[in-house]
């Protein structure tokens, strides 16, 4: 995918081979059933799979590169020999160590929730790769980033983040077409904090670079529809999918894919309409 040049709505499906992640922990950490699901997401339309190996859930605690690349590496590789290759493959990691295998495996997008400051040398292999770089805010740690969070203006700080980092990566050499942000919803934010972001997306958008939104069974939605498990916020999801089309959101990194396939590309047909006037179909 291309950062800016992001046009037409495309799904990311989330892969987390990983025994602890909030809503899918531990169901794919066999590598069989990993690349089936990964396969699965692909039939169903998502453009990207994005594979990750440490969970970010609230509270969770670090994973070491090697044991990372113990169970990134054979998904990723099954994966890059199963899927077509208009699927791009997505390594979901902060470290450096994590993301040159992966790529050499057969990733091109590298998801990074800490926006380089983990790993400062991340921009630096993202622009020798030409690998796409999605930069996520977040406030504290996914250890701590639940336990106080607080802002005066969540909007304004959370855009003026992003750009303070995506002029980073541009000044190591990343090309701005290939450079993504996102807001990280759940991520440091309390449902109010939540809600402001998705109220505002078109301020994201406005920074200019493509936007990934993330919200895909997040908690604070499921307080909003008195839901307690994550895996019934689908429908909640699909919600936030449909809005962020209409204010230019380019990506959606979900659970449920065939869902929000359908949600985005309804919304994106509508947003054509209101852009050319057609009444035709």
């Amino acid at each position: 995918m291309d950062g800016a040049a992001v046009a037409e709505p495309k799904i990311m499906g989330i892969l987390n081979v990983t025994p602890d992640s909030f809503s899918d922990g531990g169901r794919f950490r066999d590598i069989a059933a990993a690349v089936a699901h990964g396969c699965r997401m692909a039939q169903e339309g998502a453009d990207i799979i994005d594979v990750g190996g440490e969970s970010t859930r609230p509270g969770a605690q670090p994973v070491e590169a090697a044991e990372q690349c113990r169970r990134v590496l054979p998904v990723i590789r099954a994966l890059r020999a199963e899927l077509p290759a208009s699927v791009q493959i997505s390594i979901d990691t902060t470290l450096s160590a994590v993301v040159a295998p992966a790529l050499d495996a057969g990733a091109e997008v590298i998801n990074d929730i800490s926006a380089g400051r983990d790993d400062p040398r991340l921009f630096e292999l993202a622009a020798r790769t030409s690998a796409c770089l999605i930069l996520m805010h977040m406030q504290g740690t996914p250890a701590t980033m639940q336990e106080a969070p607080a802002y005066l203006d969540v909007v304004a700080e959370v855009s003026a983040f992003l750009a303070e980092r995506a002029a980073k990566a541009r000044a190591s050499g990343v090309s701005k077409d290939r450079i993504v942000v996102d807001p990280g919803i759940g991520f440091g934010k309390r449902k109010n904090h939540n809600l402001a972001l998705l109220a505002n997306l078109d301020r994201l958008v406005e920074l200019g670079y493509a936007v990934l939104l993330g919200a895909s069974r997040k908690r604070f939605m499921g307080s909003i529809c008195a839901h307690a498990e994550p895996s019934d916020l689908m429908p909640a999801t699909c919600a936030t999918t449909a809005m962020g089309v209409m204010a230019g959101v380019g990506l959606f990194r979900v659970h449920d894919v065939a869902a929000n396939r359908q949600a985005a590309d309804v919304a994106w047909a509508v947003r054509q309409a209101a852009h050319t006037g057609s009444d035709s179909g």
